[in-house]
């Protein structure tokens, strides 16, 4: 039996090393023709689109693990039904229900591997690309960040620099509000506190303001102030999460509750990670229950395109339940699990007649 275990783990392991070489090289191809496009009207270094590709596949590679183990368990069955091994093992008295299982362990411990090696390396590659990405971005005077110390935001226009701290976020309303003008020189210009800035559009509206100028100080009901930033931009700015390690996610939520901005989507993210080794092994046992109940097709590229089509339903299933739980129509935790669920209910109907195939 240990000589079935160790054939049967050498070759899924073969299986999923070689999917996920196929993988890689069509995104990192993909990714190449796409900073190509982005940097053409750039003068940069011929290598920089190639090295930017690289850092950014590994994580757009995470988002498509779970497909990568239903396709590697599919290319590890055509490999057994080729040979017809999967009769000598029938025959020796392993059954199609204790293969399942093998995979199914193995697929959980790979699993745990890449939420705990692999995402960090992904991760950090996804935020030093967004670092030399945003420097040619628009945007990349623009910053705002969550600290324990509330939310800072820089600020450029025109000749001038503004650095905004607000202890918390209500709504469409910054809380406690401290903001510092700089100069091109970075002279300071002036100060103004305010206890509630209306931030809805780029015109904000602050409320209870005191403001120091030139050493002199004056105190007003109302003032309004442009800027670049508004609600919906400083959200936007903080929804790319797949930047971010597992502890930076869990501090950040941290941070996010201190100044009573929304953690739904953070929520919703460690929740996807959490479960994510339960997720691959569900797709490695649906497309073991797939194989087994196409086993006498002999058209290998018709077993694939039916995993391919379970893949595509599911992508979307996941994304439609994502964006519920992200927009709170739904719970984040029903957001997660419930595609989850829908995969176990399917497997524990199919799996039950498996040895008789």
């Amino acid at each position: 039996m240990n000589t079935y275990i160790k054939f049967l783990t050498l070759n899924y392991i073969k299986a999923i090393i070689y999917v996920f070489a196929i993988m890689l090289s069509l995104v990192v191809i993909l990714n190449i023709l796409t900073e190509i496009e982005f940097f053409k009207n750039y003068e940069v270094n011929t290598y920089l689109p190639f090295y930017l590709a690289v850092l950014n596949s590994l994580d757009l590679i995470f988002e498509m693990f779970p497909f990568i183990f239903l396709i590697s368990t599919q290319v590890f069955f055509v490999s057994l039904f080729t040979d017809n091994q999967i009769n000598i093992f029938k025959y020796s008295g392993l059954k199609n229900s204790n293969i399942v299982t093998i995979l199914g362990f193995l697929t959980f411990l790979v699993g745990i591997l890449i939420i705990t090696i692999f995402y960090g390396l992904s991760s950090n590659l996804k935020n030093l690309y967004l670092e030399h990405k945003n420097k040619y971005s628009s945007d990349n005077k623009y910053l705002a960040v969550v600290t324990n110390n509330g939310l800072w935001i820089k600020d450029v226009l025109d000749e001038k620099t503004l650095f905004v701290n607000a202890t918390k976020i209500e709504n469409n309303f910054l809380i406690d509000v401290n903001i510092s003008e700089f100069n091109k020189n970075f002279d300071l210009l002036r100060v103004i506190s305010s206890k509630k800035v209306n931030i809805n559009s780029n015109n904000w509206i602050l409320n209870e303001v005191k403001l120091i100028d030139n050493n002199n100080s004056k105190e007003l009901d109302e003032m309004q102030l442009f800027s670049n930033f508004d609600f919906k931009k400083i959200n936007s700015l903080f929804s790319n999460l797949s930047a971010l390690s597992i502890l930076e996610l869990i501090e950040l939520r941290t941070n996010y509750k201190k100044i009573n901005y929304s953690t739904i989507e953070i929520d919703v993210q460690l929740l996807k990670l959490f479960s994510y080794p339960i997720y691959f092994t569900l797709m490695t046992i649906l497309s073991s229950i797939i194989m087994f109940n196409t086993k006498k097709f002999k058209s290998n590229s018709l077993k694939i395109t039916i995993g391919l089509f379970f893949c595509v339903v599911i992508y979307y299933m996941n994304n439609l339940f994502y964006v519920l739980g992200n927009t709170e129509k739904i719970a984040p935790m029903i957001s997660v699990w419930i595609t989850l669920a829908t995969i176990f209910f399917i497997n524990s109907i199919l799996v039950l007649k498996i040895n008789e195939k």
